[in-house]
């Protein structure tokens, strides 16, 4: 499937219910008050949120023009980011995936090990989220199906360890990737943090600018929610990018901009569904293109 097709199956229910009234409501206009009345509405509704819907239309206010073509314009600015992954210059390349759980973060692991080997590259998979036997059986499970090996210790062993014992491999065995699955309970809030932390540490033991990429997933159905979540992630470790998914279930594909604009993380990949291919590096241009076309 065409990127093109993969982000229409993805943002359907997003353009259906809110983006096709916007491209209705501005097409060939300028903005008056009663359009930039409605356009709000539309923009929160679609998870958007208060603050990055104020500034949009602030935006649009100071453009002369065709406000559909203005909208596109300003929303490209706010998630052109540089999305390309931070590869380091020799391997392993080490990727932590971070989120709550039921984000899809290990599922999120399994497809992201399956684009790397179809990219030819040897890949580890670290089971880190020790506190959930299930995650640990169903990253055995990604590895079995794409090719990657899996490192895991038995249910409520320290997390840390498996992430070194994961690196530790890969670089014995002069492997390309290594990804780390880690826990997501945040009612335990301070104790997870901490251990996301000590991963970290233990990581960069054996590769100083390891983790080179620290995931976080965030499941768009969520909304609002999935920011809330995102800013105590952001506080507790270095998240260099963002997996959306879920993206298909969601009637409020807004929340995208919401996270881009508030929290200025580069949306690195987005999940349109649960096959292993319909995870795909995200594509500004492309998304916005589809969200706003006629």
């Amino acid at each position: 499937m065409g990127l093109f097709d993969f982000l229409k199956k993805g943002l359907q229910k997003t353009k259906e219910t809110f983006f096709g009234r916007v491209v209705k409501l501005l097409k060939g206009k300028k903005l008056d008050d009663e359009t930039r009345e409605e356009l709000e509405e539309l923009l929160i509704q679609a998870d958007v949120g208060v603050e990055t819907t104020e500034y949009i239309l602030e935006r649009l206010e100071e453009k002369d023009g065709d406000a559909l073509e203005s909208l596109k314009e300003i929303i490209l600015e706010i998630l052109n980011f540089d999305t390309k992954l931070n590869v380091p210059p020799e391997p392993p390349f080490v990727i932590m995936v971070v989120g709550v759980n039921g984000t899809g973060k290990t599922t999120s692991c399994g497809k992201l090990a399956k684009m790397f080997v179809d990219e030819g590259k040897s890949v580890v998979l670290a089971a880190a989220d020790t506190f959930r036997a299930a995650a640990i059986e169903q990253l055995k499970i990604w590895g079995e199906r794409v090719g990657a090996t899996v490192i895991s210790h038995s249910e409520g062993a320290d997390p840390a360890a498996v992430a070194f014992d994961a690196v530790a491999h890969a670089l014995a065995r002069n492997k390309d990737v290594v990804i780390i699955d880690t826990a997501g309970r945040l009612h335990t809030k301070k104790n997870l943090m901490e251990e996301l932390r000590k991963v970290h540490r233990v990581v960069k033991k054996k590769i100083p600018d390891a983790p080179h990429e620290t995931l976080l997933v965030i499941d768009a159905t969520t909304g609002q929610n999935g920011l809330v979540q995102a800013k105590i992630f952001k506080e507790a470790v270095n998240v260099t990018g963002i997996i959306l998914t879920k993206l298909d279930g969601t009637a409020k594909g807004g929340i995208t901009l919401a996270i881009a604009r508030e929290l200025g993380i580069p949306i690195k990949f987005i999940g349109v569904g649960e096959k292993a291919e319909d995870l795909r590096p995200f594509d500004p241009e492309a998304f916005v293109e589809v969200l706003l076309s006629e």
